[in-house]
């Protein structure tokens, strides 16, 4: 009887169906490091990609990690074993890590070579090309090409070996030259190509901003090269300082400021007693930040948001997740720089009871708190804005409180006195930029990304008890990108992203401006 039982609750085991699903949860690189980097990977959680930067002794066809971590702890990296052997990255490559079900990265190495080539009486800068491995240069038609002195060559990184070596050898140029370059074992054959062009000095182009103008030009190295200046329909030139002149070889870019916004230029270049193409030129206008005094504000429940009840929003805060699990800890003030007004107070705190919470930074920036995942942000980062501005400035006060929370990774941060943080950044992606903030799929602005065309930070590494104003310069990548959003960032704590910062950590920031000057 027993037996039969027994048989009985099997079979009826044998025919319930297990149809329960496995949890979708996506694995994540934390972190990615290899042999010969140059900085950090760029870990990218939403898009699964990590982007590598090789500094210029490392062989992008054999890149080996040193270390990498993944959330959740049991996930699996299903090439780990060929990538910590090495890896030939001179091209993108995918990789799939699974936790339940598979899921795809793709890893790309990024590797920039300083390569140069110069000769006596160049014009211009040479003209490399990497993917066809060819040197164009450019030399006066008063330069015999059949004896050209080479100044100075690299074509490949620090170790590479170039046969034959032409630096300091005067060249037969008549025709391309040909030299082996070999560097972790491949050997590498360039083209050098040598032109005569009668062309002594040329105005190659200007960009001009609202008070600034970038003139580039190309002329004979080490002759007496520079730009000249003046508005439309004046007579009298004004010659650059040499200050502020910089040069490479034949080819020099003038830096024209103070300029007015929205006012007709003209630019040309000069080499000794000769002169470049005229170009007309138009600089834009400026603008400043909407609520740059922060005087606007209105209280929604528990949530302080700074800018004017049914008006329009140009800034945002964090308080949506904060009250989450407290108050608001960022609000108006009537302390200010000028005893008038309103200023944002950013207040770093532990939000929640006990353990049921967590750190959060006091922070403002331009953009949208969009949605709470958990106890988690989604911030979009960015309101649009064309205009290049030179610097950013603001009033603030602060007071550091040693860091008493710290997350994975930061350790080593705990009982040290906390950072605030001032930056600004234009990018010309074609949306703003997503900030999330959970663990899970962090994704966090990354000054040296694509998208950025220019950046600036300060930090606040002392306590400012009385009302000071700093000024954070925006460095840029190029002057022809045209931005299209702008990004603004106070944070009472630097690592607030990763919720590490002092409980109690204050700041106060009011009246931000931009100049468009040098």
């Amino acid at each position: 009887m027993l037996m039969a039982v027994a048989c009985a609750a099997l079979l009826m085991q044998g025919c319930i169906k297990n149809d329960i699903p496995y949890p979708r949860i996506h694995p994540q690189f934390l972190s990615f490091e290899v042999l010969g980097e140059l900085q950090p990977a760029a870990i990218d959680t939403i898009n699964s990609t990590i982007t590598l930067y090789l500094d210029e002794t490392a062989d992008p066809a054999n890149v080996v990690v040193k270390e990498f971590f993944l959330s959740p702890e049991n996930s699996v990296w299903n090439d780990s074993v060929a990538f910590l052997n090495g890896t030939d990255l001179t091209s993108p490559v995918t990789t799939t890590v699974s936790l339940y079900q598979t899921y795809s990265w793709q890893i790309t190495a990024i590797q920039n070579i300083e390569r140069f080539f110069t000769v006596e009486n160049q014009v211009g800068v040479s003209t490399i090309d990497a993917v066809a491995h060819r040197v164009i240069a450019y030399v006066t038609d008063r330069t015999p090409l059949d004896a050209v002195k080479v100044t100075a060559i690299k074509l490949a990184g620090p170790e590479a070996v170039m046969e034959p070596s032409l630096e300091g050898s005067t060249v037969d140029f008549s025709g391309p030259v040909s030299v082996d370059v070999t560097e972790h074992g491949t050997t590498t054959r360039w083209t050098i190509y040598i032109t005569q062009t009668e062309s002594t000095v040329t105005t190659d182009r200007v960009d001009p901003w609202s008070q600034v103008a970038w003139v580039y030009g190309t002329a004979e190295a080490g002759k007496d090269n520079g730009v000249e200046y003046r508005k439309a329909g004046a007579d009298e030139w004004i010659r650059l300082p040499e200050a502020d002149v910089t040069h490479d070889g034949g080819s020099f870019t003038g830096r024209i400021s103070p300029l007015d916004p929205l006012t007709a230029y003209q630019a040309r270049t000069y080499s000794g007693t000769e002169y470049g193409e005229t170009v007309d030129f138009t600089t834009y206008g400026t603008a400043q930040l909407p609520n740059s005094s922060l005087d606007d504000w209105w209280l929604d429940g528990k949530v302080w948001n700074p800018w004017a009840e049914g008006s329009v929003s140009f800034w945002d805060t964090g308080n949506k997740g904060a009250t989450t699990l407290g108050p608001s800890n960022t609000q108006p003030s009537d302390d200010t720089p000028t005893g008038s007004g309103r200023s944002a107070r950013l207040e770093t705190r532990f939000v929640g009871i006990g353990m049921l919470g967590k750190l959060a930074a006091g922070n403002l920036f331009a953009g949208s708190y969009v949605r709470t995942d958990g106890t988690n942000g989604i911030l979009s980062f960015g309101r649009e804005f064309t205009f290049r501005p030179t610097r950013l400035n603001c009033w603030v006060k602060y007071h550091s409180a040693p860091i008493s929370s710290t997350t994975e990774g930061f350790g080593d941060l705990k009982d040290r006195p906390d950072t605030a943080v001032v930056w600004i950044a234009l990018i010309d992606s074609p949306e703003p930029f997503e900030i999330r903030t959970n663990p899970k799929n962090r994704h966090l602005f990354d000054p040296d990304g694509p998208e950025v065309v220019g950046y600036g930070m300060m930090q606040l590494c002392r306590d400012y008890p009385e009302w000071e104003q700093i000024a954070v310069p925006v460095n840029y990548k190029s002057t022809s990108r045209v931005p299209k959003y702008v990004l603004v960032v106070a944070s009472a704590s630097k690592y607030g992203d990763f919720f590490t910062g002092g409980n109690g950590s204050l700041l106060f920031i009011d009246d931000f401006s931009l100049d468009y000057f040098y």
